[in-house]
This record gives C-alpha cells, sequence and structure tokens, in this order.
C-alpha cells in the first residue's frame, strides 16, 4: 500500500498559521500520528522476535519535586471500607509531572488557536476536541528509533554535562543515526536519549533544586530545522528522556521570539500547536538502551496508549516498546 503524499514543511510555510499542518490530516484529532498507518503497525509486530518487553515510563513519583515548579507527584491513598478490602486513589495527581506524552491541547499558537483551529470554548474537561482520548482509542503503535545522543557524544570526546543545559542541534540527531547505522522512516515514534532523567534523578537535592529554580535542562535548540525534520521524517511521536525537548531557558536566537512571545520563544507552540507533533518527554529510556548496546538493535515495536481521559491536555504515556 503506497504511503499517503503530504506537503513538505516549506509548503508548510504557506499554510495559515505559517509552518502548520492545519487542514492537512483527515483525522485531525492524532495530528502527526497519522503518520503511522496500519502498514506500519504490521511491519513492526513482525519485527518482534525474542519477546523481550521494555517499559518506558517512570513511576508516578519519580521525579519528587518534579521540574515544573507548578506541579507536584501524587500522593497516594489506600482506602478500606472493610478488613477485607482495598481502594485506593491519588490526589493532587498532575498527568505531567513525570513520564508523559504532551497532547494537541497543551499548547496554543499564539494569534491563531488551538491546533487544527480548534475553538477555545472547545477546550474544556469532558469535550473531545483534540483530547489524548484519541490516542488512548486508538493507541499510536509503529517501529520506534533510538537514537542514542549521549553515546554519540561521549564517543567524540564531548559528554554531555547535564547541569549546565546543553543545547542539542538536529546535526547530533543525523550523527546519531550515522553511528547506529540507522535511518528514521515514515511513521516512526523516534525516542532521543540524554541521559538527562537519569542524571537529574540521580543528583543531590542541592543540584536539582538549582536547576528547578533556574529552568535549565537540556534539550533541542528552538529552530525551524528541528520542525522541518519530524516534519520531513514523517516522524508520528517525537519523545525524550529530557525536561521538556527544547532546552531551557530558551536560546537567545530563538526562531519563535515573535511568534511564541508568551513563551519567550519557545518551541512547544511550533510542534504542538502548529504541526500537530504528540511530544514525549521523561521518558525512561535506559532499560532500551541497555539491550540496544548488547544486541547492536535500534528498533522496536512501540506502543503509545495514555490515559482514556476525554479532554485531557497531557497524559503519563504508558509506553512500551517489544523486541
Amino acid at each position: 500500500m503506497e504511503k499517503t503524499e503530504y506537503p513538505t514543511y516549506a509548503q508548510l510555510e504557506e499554510n495559515t498559521p505559517p509552518g502548520s499542518s492545519w487542514g492537512v490530516f483527515a483525522d485531525a484529532d492524532r495530528g502527526t500520528a497519522n503518520f503511522a498507518d496500519g502498514e506500519d503497525v504490521r511491519e513492526a509486530a513482525a519485527s518482534v522476535s525474542r519477546g523481550e518487553v521494555f517499559n518506558l515510563d517512570y513511576a508516578l513519583d519519580a521525579f519528587d519535586p518534579p521540574m515544573a515548579r507548578a506541579r507536584r507527584a501524587p500522593e497516594h491513598e489506600i482506602l478500606s471500607a472493610h478488613s477485607e478490602s482495598r481502594d485506593d486513589v491519588l490526589r493532587e495527581f498532575f498527568l505531567q509531572a513525570t513520564s508523559q506524552v504532551d497532547g494537541l491541547r497543551h499548547r496554543r499558537a499564539s494569534g491563531y488557536g488551538f491546533y487544527n483551529g480548534v475553538a477555545d470554548a472547545s477546550i474544556r474537561p469532558g469535550a473531545p476536541d483534540l483530547g489524548v482520548q484519541a490516542w488512548a482509542e486508538r493507541p499510536i503503535v509503529g517501529r520506534g528509533i533510538l537514537l542514542d545522543i549521549a553515546g554519540l557524544l561521549a564517543d567524540e570526546g564531548t559528554p554531555l554535562e547535564h547541569r549546565g543545559g546543553p543545547v542539542l542541534e538536529v546535526d547530533h540527531l543525523e550523527r546519531a543515526c550515522a553511528r547506529q547505522g540507522v535511518s528514521v522512516r515514515s511513521g516512526d515514534i523516534v525516542m532521543v536519549h540524554t541521559g538527562w532523567s537519569t542524571w537529574f534523578i540521580g543528583s543531590t537535592d542541592d543540584v536539582r533544586d538549582e536547576v528547578r529554580s533556574g529552568r535549565r535542562a537540556t534539550g533541542f535548540r528552538q529552530s525551524k530545522d528541528l520542525a522541518r525534520w519530524i516534519w520531513e521524517h514523517q516522524v508520528a511521536t517525537f519523545a525524550t528522556d529530557t525536561f521538556a525537548v527544547e532546552v531551557l531557558p530558551v536560546v537567545a536566537d530563538s526562531d519563535f521570539h515573535e511568534s511564541a512571545p508568551e513563551d519567550r520563544g519557545m518551541m512547544h507552540q511550533e510542534l504542538i500547536a502548529k504541526l500537530g507533533v504528540p511530544l514525549g518527554e521523561l521518558w525512561n529510556l535506559e532499560a532500551l538502551l541497555e539491550d540496544s548496546l548488547r544486541t547492536g538493535r535500534w528498533d522496536a515495536m512501540c506502543v503509545i496508549k495514555p490515559l482514556n481521559l476525554v479532554g485531557g491536555v497531557g497524559s503519563p504515556p504508558n509506553a512500551t516498546a517489544i523486541r
């Protein structure tokens, strides 16, 4: 079956808003998850040979306190109606306080609105437009490809020093592909390993407080180059083990200072609100990486099934890789 033809990124820059995929997908609520079609699912399933399963989520309280100061780890309470029963509840459950997938409600395109022109009035609890339930009712499934930027830079003698919040470039993605002998293809779930989450969890309280208060984290430069790379490769989901995918603080030469003034030039609005990209943050890629280093295999069948919360803004990804 032939793949659907999509406009180039240059053509999207002529769209309204500029650089957006509004009107491109028949099922707009899924965004670029549309790139992963039935053929991708079949090919990914056929690639499973060992039956090894890898969890890609950190525990709900792994980041305590979370990097985002407005969020907190949930409080887990076990209840008992009588001696023979147990029930439980999560209190103060922020759905984006640990491993997460950012939904298409998470950012608005400044001056234009939510993805695909969905009205602000529709972005409310219980309304389905752009909610994460679109990826729960029909999970995002396909080939996951792991790109090890931490390993690349360590081999090159310039290991990442996460305390300073280093900037990642599109060229790092290309060099990681070349080093690993892989290529990104249409419908892929791209997972980028930097080691940031492991570093943050393992750091002292003082270091964590320092980077939290400075809102400083390793990530990609705010540039059209990354948006173009994701779109031209027809990436279904772009996930990293970093706090925000993009570097923080925002680089001084961000391409989006004018288009995202409320976020000081952040790239979230470009990737989520304009292109419709499901963004994975704080993913747990360590076990999958260890297996890749041992076996030399960098791909896996990947399943992303967020919480089936109608109108949800974000969710733990409940992501699993299978080899």
